[in-house]
């Protein structure tokens, strides 16, 4: 364990191990991937959930010297940790958040002519800033029709320090949407002058040097998700969840399982309860649907779990196995954040972010 980061307080007992060295591994892959362009990462919520101050100077180790956050409270966090980062605040800003944007030496994302005229209100002209342009996300970002009313600063070189703008459908390679954007960026590129320019995220990456620009932002990518599903993951695996067992039972055929008695069991067997539930952040929603590792053998997870337990059907393990105090592993390497999140009905995004947000997190070194 890396000493440097130690093991939050064993408030609960499931604990989400996060491999560095991993996180470190993932983006000099993408920094490979994307050369020529720079590879900058995104650390937006806790770094995924991950703990933004292990993460980011684990990124800042690996070579990256430019980060994408959403907030400005975000960004400040971030500049106390890493004094010479550029850091862009993908939200832009409010009026209240100008003082700490100013203090933090943050970036605006602007998004809008709102955002814009604020910023030129508050900033002397040649004071850099970047824009979004919105080429198919309908989220945030200019539209096209809001180019030619930009005010002549926005295309004197060095005012506008990167446009961007974000794919919506980058993970599938073959969605039109993706040439669709690419050429709708392209356009606003070209008529703003050919700034530095971004659009690629981690699937975006992988489309190819036509999306690439100047600088590629992965994010999920970073810590383990794959870009690219259902095809074999490129990245190295950066979480991996263990919990104890509580309790080893013999039950009876028929015998129900948890709340609402959604399963019962098909014949004799054995199930394990173990110290981990919602309350952890483990999703509810998969529920009869998940599995676990005990022992490297793959056993499912039976019934509604709670808030602070689950029961894996054990059954088919050889009898002692396992024992109360062992520990299981409900993510990792034989089964992963992608898998438990397809199991959820939801996307690795949002496990990361609450198992990270709720679980005890443990570092291994980064080397």
């Amino acid at each position: 364990m890396d000493s440097s980061f130690p093991a939050e307080p064993l408030l609960r007992a499931a604990t989400l191990d996060v491999d560095l060295a991993a996180v470190a591994a993932n983006y000099r892959w993408f920094a490979r991937a994307a050369a020529p362009a720079a590879c900058a990462a995104c650390v937006k919520a806790d770094a995924y959930g991950l703990g933004l101050a292990p993460v980011a100077r684990t990124l800042w180790r690996a070579g990256c010297r430019e980060f994408f956050v959403a907030s400005v409270g975000e960004g400040a966090a971030l500049r106390a940790l890493l004094a010479e980062a550029q850091i862009y605040v993908l939200n832009g800003y409010l009026p209240a958040e100008l003082p700490a944007l100013r203090a933090a030496r943050l970036l605006p994302v602007l998004n809008d002519p709102t955002q814009v005229a604020a910023f030129e209100a508050d900033f002397p002209p040649d004071a850099p800033a970047a824009l979004q342009i919105d080429s198919g996300m309908t989220r945030l970002g200019l539209d096209a029709a809001d180019l030619p009313r930009l005010g002549a600063r926005w295309r004197r070189p060095g005012a506008l320090a990167l446009l961007i703008s974000h794919l919506a459908c980058a993970e599938q390679a073959a969605h039109p949407l993706n040439r669709q954007q690419l050429e709708r960026f392209t356009a606003a590129w070209q008529a703003l002058g050919r700034p530095r320019a971004s659009l690629a995220n981690s699937s975006g990456v992988l489309l190819g040097r036509d999306w690439h620009f100047d600088l590629v932002r992965p994010g999920a990518g970073l810590y383990g998700l794959n870009p690219r599903p259902p095809q074999a993951n490129p990245l190295q695996p950066v979480v991996r969840l263990t919990a104890p067992v509580l309790q080893v039972r013999d039950v009876r055929e028929d015998t129900s399982v948890g709340y609402g008695a959604s399963y019962r069991m098909q014949a004799p067997g054995r199930i394990a309860t173990v110290a981990c539930g919602y309350a952890d952040g483990y999703p509810r929603a998969a529920s009869n649907r998940a599995a676990a590792l005990v022992d490297s053998r793959r056993v499912p997870l039976i019934g509604r779990l709670s808030m602070d337990l689950l029961m894996l059907d054990v059954s088919a393990l050889p009898a002692g196995t396992p024992r109360p105090g062992d520990e299981v592993e409900l993510l990792g390497a034989g089964y992963d954040v992608d898998a438990l999140a397809d199991a959820a009905g939801t996307i690795g995004y949002e496990l990361l972010t609450h198992l990270g947000r709720l679980c005890r997190r443990r570092y291994a070194a980064p080397g």
